[in-house]
């Protein structure tokens, strides 16, 4: 990156703050990447054990898969999915707070005697379901914002930070020849004036 400055202590100054604004900003960067990270794994890791809960259930249930073709399927349907939001790290994640299900009436005398069992099970496997599609929604959008983190980190500490350092180090360096010379100038005016004198 190729900052653009002057030669002079104003330039100076305004580089010397904006590199304090970076450093003061790395750590805290750095934290939240960090926290990211770990809320990442730790939903990835959530949505694969409701995936192994959800298989392990269609498994058990497999048994049972012959009866599900007498099932009527318009007895159960889902009314509302309450969602709240979470702030993690500063970032607004979903979260799953209740799913609403709706039942139609049946008549308990002439329906099997396993539908609600069966309303029991769809029950269970939809908010298992739903549960993990939230967890993966959350991962996405952790992964996205941590990735835009990680960049910024990056951004931060191996181009800008060095490229601040590296212009205040050449202004410095310039401002000190200029006094050097300056004071050299002087010596000799001096030693000239004495000599005529």
């Amino acid at each position: 990156m190729k900052v653009k400055f002057q030669y002079n202590k104003i330039s100076q100054l305004q580089l010397i703050k904006q590199l304090e604004v970076r450093e003061k900003a790395l750590p805290t960067l750095k934290n939240k990447e960090s926290a990211l990270r770990l809320e990442v794994k730790r939903a990835r890791d959530h949505a694969a054990e409701l995936e192994r809960a959800i298989v392990q259930r269609n498994a058990e249930i497999g048994v049972l898969m012959r009866l599900w073709g007498e099932f009527d399927q318009s007895l159960i349907s889902i009314k509302d999915v309450d969602i709240k939001t979470k702030k993690i790290a500063g970032v607004k994640t979903p979260e799953l707070e209740n799913i609403d299900f709706e039942i139609a009436p049946f008549n308990l005398f002439t329906a099997p005697s396993w539908y609600l069992d069966g309303i029991t099970l769809l029950k269970e496997l939809a908010h298992l379901q739903i549960e993990r599609e939230f967890f993966i929604r959350k991962m996405l959008i952790l992964e996205q914002v941590r990735k835009k983190t990680t960049q910024k980190v990056n951004l931060y500490e191996k181009v800008q930070i060095p490229a601040f350092e590296d212009a205040i180090r050449r202004i410095k360096r310039f401002l000190e020849d200029e006094e050097n010379l300056s004071k050299a100038a002087q010596k000799i005016l001096k030693n000239r004036l004495e000599k005529q004198s």
